[in-house]
């Protein structure tokens, strides 16, 4: 259920939504981190739901002392009115027994809502890839037919890659061909009900490990901004996106000295 933070709830009709799968090296989080950040997003709701681990902490991105007190939760509804953008941002693992019940609670508030259009940033392990994923790009995508409708050719000029359909029985050639996406949470099951339900809705993702994540979330924001053009690119690219304070403490605060 999405809670305002006024009395008045938001209208995000014909607005397009961009959200994170929970899955491999956090890179979707990561990715709408930085997008919240650099466009100064502010909090207009939260999505309160049991199928969620509970959490709550910090502004993760305090700009001062006198916001830094502020708290987040673990579901939490960003919005720019004038770009037409609401961003969900996912802090916490879905419970393993409530993913169905998750995803249905998610279609409800983008029905309800009256999005124009979805966009989950997600993920994939890099060491299960095929052999003609290898090669080229990390990053892929994949829309529904009702997202096919509306994009049409214009992403041709990008000249983006296609997630690949694998055989069911890897060396068998004729056999039937599946979406295959290990370590990417509800992604494919999201894209699937999608699909049956007639969500307009796009999966960009890349293939990536565990470990310092921080590239792959730059390289994914930036797959996704030259599709939306939610920022233009300066003289320094360096720059085109702000760090979150959150961020200082993403591995940890250092070794204490007091150990030597």
């Amino acid at each position: 259920m999405f809670v305002p933070v006024e009395c008045s709830p938001p209208s995000f009709k014909d607005f397009t939504l961009i959200m994170p799968a929970i899955s491999v090296g956090n890179v979707g989080q990561l990715a709408t981190d930085l997008i919240i950040s650099t466009l100064n997003m502010p909090a207009v709701g939260y999505i309160h739901t049991d199928c969620l681990i509970p959490m709550v902490g910090n502004n993760p991105y305090a700009s001062s002392p006198e916001n830094s007190d502020e708290l987040s939760t673990n579901a939490e509804v960003y919005s720019l009115a004038d770009m037409k953008l609401a961003v969900l941002q996912i802090r916490a693992p879905i419970i393993q027994t409530k993913y169905k019940q998750f995803r249905k609670l998610i279609f409800s508030w983008i029905k309800a809502s009256e999005f124009s259009r979805v966009v989950l940033l997600s993920s994939s392990y890099a060491y299960q890839r095929d052999d003609r994923q290898i090669h080229g790009t990390p990053l892929r995508y994949l829309f529904t037919p009702a997202m096919q409708t509306i994009i049409g050719d214009r992403l041709q000029d990008l000249q983006w890659k296609e997630m690949e359909r694998i055989a069911a029985f890897p060396g068998i050639s004729n056999s039937e061909q599946r979406l295959y996406i290990p370590g990417g949470g509800v992604t494919k099951a999201l894209y699937t009900d999608s699909c049956s339900e007639g969500i307009p809705l796009a999966v960009l993702l890349t293939f990536c490990s565990e470990g310092d994540n921080i590239p792959d979330a730059f390289a994914l924001v930036n797959y996704l901004n030259e599709w939306l053009h939610l920022v233009e690119k300066p003289c320094n690219v360096a720059l085109l996106w702000k760090i979150p304070c959150s961020w200082k403490l993403l591995f940890g605060s250092g070794i204490p000295p007091a150990l030597f």
